[in-house]
Protein backbone atom coordinates (compact mmCIF):
# COMPACT_ATOMS: atom_id res chain seq x y z
CA UNK A 1 0.00 0.00 0.00
CA UNK A 2 3.08 2.57 0.76
CA UNK A 3 4.37 1.78 -2.33
CA UNK A 4 1.90 2.09 -4.40
CA UNK A 5 1.10 5.69 -2.55
CA UNK A 6 5.25 6.32 -3.11
CA UNK A 7 4.26 5.35 -7.25
CA UNK A 8 0.86 7.46 -7.22
CA UNK A 9 3.42 10.51 -5.89
CA UNK A 10 5.75 10.16 -8.88
CA UNK A 11 2.83 9.88 -11.23
CA UNK A 12 1.22 13.29 -10.04
CA UNK A 13 4.44 15.30 -9.60
CA UNK A 14 5.67 14.25 -13.31
CA UNK A 15 2.36 15.28 -14.46
CA UNK A 16 2.58 18.04 -16.87
CA UNK A 17 1.15 21.37 -15.26
CA UNK A 18 -2.29 22.65 -16.53
CA UNK A 19 -2.35 23.67 -20.10
CA UNK A 20 -2.50 27.80 -20.30
CA UNK A 21 -5.96 29.31 -22.22
CA UNK A 22 -5.37 30.43 -25.56
CA UNK A 23 -4.65 34.38 -25.17
CA UNK A 24 -4.62 37.02 -27.47
CA UNK A 25 -4.17 40.93 -27.09
CA UNK A 26 -4.11 43.41 -29.43
CA UNK A 27 -1.27 45.63 -29.73
CA UNK A 28 2.24 45.57 -27.69
CA UNK A 29 1.70 47.61 -24.75
CA UNK A 30 -1.16 45.45 -23.61
CA UNK A 31 0.71 42.13 -24.84
CA UNK A 32 3.53 42.83 -22.53
CA UNK A 33 1.25 43.33 -19.86
CA UNK A 34 -0.53 40.30 -20.67
CA UNK A 35 2.61 38.61 -20.82
CA UNK A 36 3.50 39.70 -17.51
CA UNK A 37 0.86 38.31 -15.61
CA UNK A 38 1.06 34.65 -17.75
CA UNK A 39 5.15 34.88 -17.17
CA UNK A 40 6.01 30.82 -16.54
CA UNK A 41 2.99 29.29 -17.66
CA UNK A 42 2.28 30.78 -21.40
CA UNK A 43 2.67 33.29 -24.25
CA UNK A 44 0.02 35.46 -25.09
CA UNK A 45 -0.17 35.74 -28.99
CA UNK A 46 0.48 39.33 -30.38
CA UNK A 47 -2.26 40.79 -33.70
CA UNK A 48 -0.48 43.91 -34.43
CA UNK A 49 2.97 43.17 -34.38
CA UNK A 50 6.16 44.97 -35.87
CA UNK A 51 5.99 48.74 -36.39
CA UNK A 52 2.67 48.36 -38.08
CA UNK A 53 -0.14 51.03 -36.53
CA UNK A 54 -3.57 49.95 -34.76
CA UNK A 55 -4.60 53.12 -37.28
CA UNK A 56 -6.06 51.91 -40.22
CA UNK A 57 -4.79 48.37 -39.48
CA UNK A 58 -5.90 45.83 -42.27
CA UNK A 59 -6.65 41.96 -41.04
CA UNK A 60 -4.35 39.29 -42.40
CA UNK A 61 -5.34 35.79 -42.74
CA UNK A 62 -3.04 34.58 -40.34
CA UNK A 63 -4.67 37.30 -37.79
CA UNK A 64 -8.16 36.01 -38.33
CA UNK A 65 -6.90 32.72 -37.34
CA UNK A 66 -5.69 33.76 -34.51
CA UNK A 67 -9.12 35.09 -33.37
CA UNK A 68 -11.07 32.10 -33.89
CA UNK A 69 -8.37 29.87 -32.26
CA UNK A 70 -8.25 32.15 -29.19
CA UNK A 71 -10.33 31.77 -25.34
CA UNK A 72 -9.72 35.71 -24.01
CA UNK A 73 -8.86 38.23 -26.03
CA UNK A 74 -7.82 41.57 -24.38
CA UNK A 75 -8.05 44.70 -26.52
CA UNK A 76 -8.25 48.76 -25.63
CA UNK A 77 -11.56 48.52 -27.08
CA UNK A 78 -14.09 50.16 -30.36
CA UNK A 79 -12.83 53.47 -29.61
CA UNK A 80 -8.99 52.10 -30.58
CA UNK A 81 -9.06 48.89 -32.58
CA UNK A 82 -12.22 50.07 -35.43
CA UNK A 83 -10.91 47.54 -37.45
CA UNK A 84 -11.48 44.83 -34.92
CA UNK A 85 -15.35 46.15 -34.55
CA UNK A 86 -16.51 43.48 -36.83
CA UNK A 87 -14.56 40.73 -37.30
CA UNK A 88 -14.60 40.13 -33.34
CA UNK A 89 -18.23 39.53 -33.41
CA UNK A 90 -17.90 37.31 -36.01
CA UNK A 91 -14.66 35.13 -35.70
CA UNK A 92 -13.97 35.56 -32.14
CA UNK A 93 -17.56 34.96 -30.84
CA UNK A 94 -16.71 31.94 -28.83
CA UNK A 95 -14.18 33.92 -27.02
CA UNK A 96 -14.03 36.23 -23.95
CA UNK A 97 -14.12 39.82 -25.56
CA UNK A 98 -12.03 41.79 -21.95
CA UNK A 99 -12.91 45.72 -23.49
CA UNK A 100 -9.97 47.48 -20.97
CA UNK A 101 -11.14 51.29 -21.46
CA UNK A 102 -14.46 50.11 -20.02
CA UNK A 103 -13.27 49.00 -16.59
CA UNK A 104 -14.17 51.12 -13.81
CA UNK A 105 -10.93 51.08 -12.28
CA UNK A 106 -9.16 52.64 -15.39
CA UNK A 107 -9.05 56.46 -15.61
CA UNK A 108 -10.54 57.87 -18.77
CA UNK A 109 -9.76 61.48 -20.57
CA UNK A 110 -11.51 63.03 -23.19
CA UNK A 111 -9.72 63.62 -26.86
CA UNK A 112 -8.36 67.10 -26.08
CA UNK A 113 -10.00 69.86 -28.07
CA UNK A 114 -9.77 73.98 -29.54
CA UNK A 115 -6.61 75.56 -30.38
CA UNK A 116 -4.08 73.72 -31.97
CA UNK A 117 -5.84 70.25 -31.03
CA UNK A 118 -8.25 68.27 -33.46
CA UNK A 119 -11.73 68.39 -32.21
CA UNK A 120 -13.52 71.11 -32.02
CA UNK A 121 -16.58 69.97 -30.49
CA UNK A 122 -16.16 69.94 -26.48
CA UNK A 123 -17.79 66.75 -26.78
CA UNK A 124 -15.25 64.66 -28.37
CA UNK A 125 -14.55 60.96 -27.81
CA UNK A 126 -12.83 59.48 -25.00
CA UNK A 127 -9.36 59.31 -25.69
CA UNK A 128 -8.37 55.47 -26.02
CA UNK A 129 -4.47 55.36 -24.95
CA UNK A 130 -5.39 54.71 -21.55
CA UNK A 131 -1.84 52.15 -21.74
CA UNK A 132 0.44 55.66 -21.29
CA UNK A 133 -0.50 56.26 -17.42
CA UNK A 134 0.98 54.01 -15.30
CA UNK A 135 -1.58 53.81 -12.87
CA UNK A 136 -4.10 52.50 -15.48
CA UNK A 137 -1.16 50.12 -16.38
CA UNK A 138 -1.47 48.68 -12.67
CA UNK A 139 -5.11 48.80 -12.62
CA UNK A 140 -5.16 46.34 -16.29
CA UNK A 141 -3.03 44.00 -14.54
CA UNK A 142 -5.11 43.43 -11.90
CA UNK A 143 -8.04 43.08 -14.57
CA UNK A 144 -5.83 40.81 -16.70
CA UNK A 145 -4.87 38.55 -13.80
CA UNK A 146 -8.33 38.09 -12.61
CA UNK A 147 -9.24 37.21 -15.66
CA UNK A 148 -7.09 34.56 -16.17
CA UNK A 149 -7.54 32.90 -12.97
CA UNK A 150 -11.32 32.75 -13.97
CA UNK A 151 -10.51 30.85 -17.25
CA UNK A 152 -7.34 29.10 -15.80
CA UNK A 153 -8.10 28.84 -11.69
CA UNK A 154 -5.06 25.80 -11.85
CA UNK A 155 -3.08 28.60 -12.50
CA UNK A 156 -4.40 31.50 -10.44
CA UNK A 157 -2.16 31.68 -7.60
CA UNK A 158 0.89 32.24 -10.20
CA UNK A 159 -1.20 35.01 -12.24
CA UNK A 160 -1.58 36.93 -9.40
CA UNK A 161 1.83 36.88 -8.01
CA UNK A 162 3.10 37.65 -11.05
CA UNK A 163 0.38 40.78 -11.53
CA UNK A 164 1.54 42.04 -7.75
CA UNK A 165 5.75 41.52 -8.22
CA UNK A 166 4.60 43.90 -12.14
CA UNK A 167 2.41 45.89 -10.26
CA UNK A 168 5.79 46.79 -7.70
CA UNK A 169 8.03 47.31 -10.57
CA UNK A 170 5.38 49.20 -11.93
CA UNK A 171 5.01 51.77 -8.88
CA UNK A 172 9.38 51.97 -8.59
CA UNK A 173 9.08 53.45 -12.41
CA UNK A 174 6.07 55.93 -11.96
CA UNK A 175 8.04 57.92 -8.74
CA UNK A 176 12.03 57.43 -11.30
CA UNK A 177 9.74 58.94 -14.30
CA UNK A 178 8.22 61.35 -12.46
CA UNK A 179 11.47 63.01 -10.89
CA UNK A 180 12.89 62.46 -14.50
CA UNK A 181 10.45 64.27 -16.12
CA UNK A 182 10.06 67.05 -13.39
CA UNK A 183 13.12 69.50 -14.91
CA UNK A 184 11.22 69.60 -18.24
CA UNK A 185 7.62 69.95 -17.51
CA UNK A 186 6.92 73.77 -18.82
CA UNK A 187 8.37 73.51 -22.01
CA UNK A 188 5.69 73.74 -24.91
CA UNK A 189 5.78 71.31 -27.42
CA UNK A 190 3.54 69.57 -30.49
CA UNK A 191 3.03 65.79 -30.82
CA UNK A 192 1.89 64.27 -33.95
CA UNK A 193 -1.32 63.08 -32.95
CA UNK A 194 -3.39 63.61 -29.55
CA UNK A 195 -1.63 59.61 -28.15
CA UNK A 196 -0.12 61.31 -25.21
CA UNK A 197 -2.47 62.67 -23.13
CA UNK A 198 -2.50 59.93 -20.48
CA UNK A 199 1.07 60.17 -20.21
CA UNK A 200 1.32 64.18 -19.87
CA UNK A 201 -1.55 64.38 -17.24
CA UNK A 202 0.33 61.80 -15.07
CA UNK A 203 3.45 64.08 -15.49
CA UNK A 204 2.38 67.22 -15.81
CA UNK A 205 4.04 68.10 -19.37
CA UNK A 206 3.13 70.76 -21.53
CA UNK A 207 1.88 69.95 -24.99
CA UNK A 208 -0.16 72.52 -26.42
CA UNK A 209 -1.64 70.84 -29.78
CA UNK A 210 -1.13 67.84 -32.27
CA UNK A 211 -0.37 67.96 -36.05
CA UNK A 212 -3.14 65.79 -37.06
CA UNK A 213 -6.96 64.40 -35.80
CA UNK A 214 -5.77 61.06 -36.56
CA UNK A 215 -2.73 59.38 -38.32
CA UNK A 216 -5.29 58.16 -40.62
CA UNK A 217 -6.87 61.41 -42.00
CA UNK A 218 -5.37 63.62 -44.76
CA UNK A 219 -3.99 66.81 -43.13
CA UNK A 220 -5.45 70.02 -45.24
CA UNK A 221 -3.54 73.37 -45.93
CA UNK A 222 -5.48 75.19 -43.19
CA UNK A 223 -4.34 73.11 -40.26
CA UNK A 224 -0.71 73.24 -41.85
CA UNK A 225 -0.67 76.90 -41.94
CA UNK A 226 -1.85 77.35 -38.25
CA UNK A 227 0.49 74.82 -37.01
CA UNK A 228 3.55 76.40 -38.99
CA UNK A 229 2.29 79.54 -37.81
CA UNK A 230 2.90 78.53 -34.15
CA UNK A 231 5.80 77.01 -34.69
CA UNK A 232 7.47 80.20 -36.51
CA UNK A 233 6.26 82.14 -33.11
CA UNK A 234 7.89 80.27 -30.99
CA UNK A 235 5.21 78.79 -29.00
CA UNK A 236 6.65 74.88 -29.44
CA UNK A 237 10.03 73.92 -28.67
CA UNK A 238 9.90 70.53 -30.28
CA UNK A 239 7.52 68.98 -32.53
CA UNK A 240 7.37 64.90 -32.12
CA UNK A 241 6.76 62.41 -35.03
CA UNK A 242 6.80 58.83 -34.78
CA UNK A 243 7.89 56.38 -35.85
CA UNK A 244 5.10 54.64 -37.66
CA UNK A 245 4.30 57.62 -40.09
CA UNK A 246 6.65 59.66 -42.88
CA UNK A 247 8.51 62.86 -41.11
CA UNK A 248 7.52 64.80 -44.49
CA UNK A 249 5.13 66.53 -42.80
CA UNK A 250 6.42 67.29 -39.32
CA UNK A 251 9.55 68.57 -41.29
CA UNK A 252 7.53 70.82 -43.66
CA UNK A 253 6.02 72.38 -40.18
CA UNK A 254 9.57 72.81 -38.40
CA UNK A 255 11.64 73.93 -41.62
CA UNK A 256 13.30 77.41 -41.24
CA UNK A 257 11.72 78.21 -37.76
CA UNK A 258 14.69 76.79 -35.20
CA UNK A 259 12.29 74.46 -33.42
CA UNK A 260 13.90 70.89 -32.61
CA UNK A 261 12.52 67.39 -33.63
CA UNK A 262 11.97 64.19 -31.98
CA UNK A 263 10.49 60.98 -31.96
CA UNK A 264 7.69 59.29 -29.39
CA UNK A 265 6.07 56.22 -30.14
CA UNK A 266 3.38 55.39 -27.99
CA UNK A 267 3.29 51.18 -29.51
CA UNK A 268 6.97 50.24 -29.06
CA UNK A 269 7.42 49.66 -32.99
CA UNK A 270 10.92 49.31 -32.33
CA UNK A 271 10.86 47.02 -29.40
CA UNK A 272 10.59 43.05 -29.26
CA UNK A 273 6.98 41.99 -27.90
CA UNK A 274 7.42 40.80 -24.47
CA UNK A 275 7.10 41.36 -20.67
CA UNK A 276 9.92 43.97 -20.83
CA UNK A 277 8.23 45.83 -23.33
CA UNK A 278 6.17 47.69 -21.27
CA UNK A 279 8.74 49.51 -19.27
CA UNK A 280 11.25 50.20 -22.09
CA UNK A 281 8.09 52.18 -23.84
CA UNK A 282 7.29 54.21 -21.15
CA UNK A 283 11.28 54.95 -20.76
CA UNK A 284 11.92 55.56 -24.08
CA UNK A 285 8.95 58.18 -24.25
CA UNK A 286 10.77 60.24 -21.29
CA UNK A 287 14.09 60.12 -22.69
CA UNK A 288 12.56 61.48 -25.98
CA UNK A 289 10.70 64.33 -24.13
CA UNK A 290 13.90 65.21 -22.07
CA UNK A 291 16.30 64.96 -25.09
CA UNK A 292 14.46 67.44 -27.29
CA UNK A 293 12.49 69.54 -24.12
CA UNK A 294 15.99 70.25 -22.34
CA UNK A 295 17.70 73.76 -22.43
CA UNK A 296 20.94 73.22 -24.59
CA UNK A 297 24.14 74.11 -23.13
CA UNK A 298 25.91 76.89 -24.89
Amino acid sequence: MRLRLVLLCLVLSASPAAAAPNVLATIKPIHSLVAQVMRGVGWPELLVEGAASEHGYALKPSDAHKIAEADIIFWVGPNLETFLIGPLNSLGAHARIVTLENEDTVRRLPARNGGLWGYDQEDGPTDPHIWLDAHNAIAMLRVIAAELAHDDPANAKRYYANAAASIGALVKLDRTLSARLEPVRPFPYIVYHDAYHYFEARYGLSAIGSVTVAPDRPIGPRRIAVLRDAVKRGKAICVFREPQFPPALVDTLKSGTGARTGVLDPLGADLDPGPDLYAALLNNIATSLIHCLQPKRP
